[in-house]
């Protein structure tokens, strides 16, 4: 299964592709959908659009997985994050794709283990979960990968409340990593 996850914004709008095969997990392609700051906001709405649109086609992937919005201390950010939201699920239904959403605590919980982690925790387990030593990528990147992956986890077997952390090494032992 090919994963496209979606770190939506309005100024870098980051996007991560892996495959999920079995119990292995690598990373295809990402980046950063760079938005010109002298575009106005529907402008960077349709960049963001036909970028999204665009690599879809080009990796095909089967399932969408992208961020859920969260209010902020700035309501005028949390609506232009759900405007970038919007275009980019729009993206997804229109070349038939699957979407999922999934708020940041949830992500940051199922690839760090701790749904407060930070920024540079979620990018050391990317890092070490797709083998991607001396990669260089923005936070916007490493946070997509993070949602696709996420996404991996959550239909891989579904975690409901209950489960113990046994269970889930059981379920996911290739998520230990050995000193």
């Amino acid at each position: 299964m090919i994963i496209l996850g979606v770190d939506p914004g309005t100024i870098y709008t980051g996007y991560g592709i892996i495959r999920h095969e079995k119990n292995t997990f690598t990373e295809v392609h990402h980046g950063l959908i760079k938005l010109p700051s002298v575009k106005s906001l529907p402008q960077k709405l349709e960049i963001i659009y036909d970028e999204l649109d665009r690599i879809i086609k080009t990796y095909k992937p089967d399932e969408f997985s992208i961020e859920t919005a969260f209010y902020g201390k700035n309501v005028q950010s949390a609506m232009k994050i759900g405007y970038a939201r919007g275009v980019s699920l729009l993206a997804a239904v229109h070349n038939n794709l699957p979407a999922n959403e999934y708020s940041p605590r949830e992500i940051k919980k199922s690839v760090v283990g701790n749904g407060a982690a930070s920024k540079e925790q979620v990018f050391f387990m990317i890092s070490t979960l797709l083998n991607l030593k001396n990669v260089k990528m923005r936070f916007d990147e490493s946070d997509a990968l993070a949602v696709a992956l996420c996404h991996a986890f959550r239909t891989k077997t579904p975690l409901t409340k209950g489960k113990s952390w046994k269970d889930f090494i059981e379920a996911f032992p290739e998520r230990i990593i050995q000193n």
